[in-house]
Parts: structure tokens; C-alpha cells; sequence
């Protein structure tokens, strides 16, 4: 189980309060752990601005992935059959992969790798790895798990599917044991919905989040 952590000391705004399409509610704060989980189970995540600034954001419309919905191509299935998966194998490999300075929008700093490794000692936020046979990391992803939501925060690939790969264990993690999890995925974008991904508006998402977070952790 998650080892719990001592409260954030900054009040985030109601983000139902929020104008409508208006994704950036707060500026300011800190990462600390206990300050990030608050954020998420208030529905807002963490992301700096251009200038430096650390913002918190609450998307409108936000992007989910109906577990239901995850849709896996012949060729996805094909691929499916090359790749090893883990879980918690190479959390800090799959981060720094995903905040890889050649990629557009780096916002992966520093920072966010201090504090998302310390959430994940703490049993709070977990990866999935995909790796070639050779033993290199092909692909993967990351996230944070708070009861029943898994806040996807992003992905990478070496190798061609493999991050989609990671996203289908993903999904069957999720719904092993056949509860009505929520997969958060932040922003919907044409490659997520080429796999399921839906936009919902943010007080939709707040209904599902407020449900999700009293289901036990598919992670547990």
C-alpha cells in the first residue's frame, strides 16, 4: 500500500468554479509530494509554463480513455507478441525517456523527476516498461495512482508500438478485477484517439474522478 504523506500546505481553487475552457487554475506552490496528490485528487495536475512558472491545470475538456474502449489494431496485436512488459522495473528510465530534451514540449525537468521518483518510492506512482529481447527499453509510460484514477502523465517509444503496448497492460492492470477505473490521459490528441481516447467536459471528469477515488488502487 501507498505510504501516506503529510498534507500540502496551499488551498488549490475548486476547479467546477473555473471559466469554462480555462485549463490553467492555479500558478505558484511547490512539488512536494503531498502537495502533487492533492492536486490530483482535486482533478488538477502540475506543468510549468514557458516562463518557468509552475502552473496547475484542470483541462476542459479533459481527455480520458473509457477502459471499454481501448482499441487494439491487427498490427498493435502483432506487436503486441515482440515485446516483454514489466511494471516498476525502470521508473526513473521511463521518465527521463519521456522527458528526453529532443523531444517537443520538455517539460520532464528536473524537478518533476525528483518529485514523481519520490512518489514512486512511496508506492504512489508507478511505470510500465516494455523491453526488446535483447534487453533494451523499447517503450513505456508513467503515471500516478490514487485509489481508483491512474493519471497517465506520458509515454515514450524506441521501437514502433511500443508505448501502445505499454498503454494496453496498462489497461488490463486496470481492469483486472473489472471495476470502473478512470485512465486520465490529460488532453486528447489524434494518435490517443486513434486508441479510445474521448474528451469529457471538466465537470463530467469530476463526477468520474470523485467515483474513482473511492475504488481500491489497481496497483494495491
Amino acid at each position: 500500500m501507498p505510504t501516506p504523506t503529510p498534507g500540502s500546505r496551499w488551498d488549490f481553487p475548486n476547479p467546477a468554479l473555473a471559466h469554462p475552457g480555462e485549463d490553467i487554475v492555479a500558478i505558484g506552490a511547490d512539488l512536494e509530494p503531498g502537495t502533487v496528490l492533492a492536486a490530483y485528487r482535486a482533478g488538477i495536475f502540475p506543468m510549468h509554463l514557458d516562463t518557468g512558472e509552475l502552473a496547475w491545470w484542470s483541462p476542459d475538456p479533459r481527455g480520458i480513455l473509457p477502459l471499454d474502449r481501448l482499441h487494439i489494431s491487427h498490427s498493435l496485436r502483432s506487436s503486441m507478441r515482440r515485446f516483454e512488459v514489466t511494471v516498476d522495473a525502470a521508473f526513473v528510465d521511463v521518465m527521463q525517456a519521456c522527458g528526453d530534451a529532443r523531444r517537443q514540449q520538455g517539460w520532464i525537468t528536473p524537478d518533476f523527476v525528483a518529485t514523481y521518483s519520490a512518489l514512486h518510492r512511496l508506492g504512489w506512482a508507478h511505470s510500465v516498461e516494455v523491453w526488446e529481447a535483447d534487453g533494451r527499453l523499447a517503450g513505456g509510460l508513467y503515471g500516478v495512482s490514487i485509489g481508483g484514477l491512474f493519471a497517465g502523465e506520458s509515454m515514450f517509444h524506441h521501437a514502433r508500438d511500443a508505448s501502445k503496448v505499454a498503454l494496453v497492460a496498462l489497461v488490463d492492470i486496470l481492469r483486472a478485477d473489472g471495476r470502473d477505473r478512470l485512465l486520465d490521459v490529460q488532453w486528447r490528441t489524434d494518435h490517443l484517439a486513434s486508441l479510445g481516447v474521448v474528451e469529457v467536459p471538466r465537470r463530467e471528469y469530476l463526477a468520474r474522478l470523485a467515483n474513482a477515488l473511492d475504488l481500491p488502487s489497481a496497483f494495491a
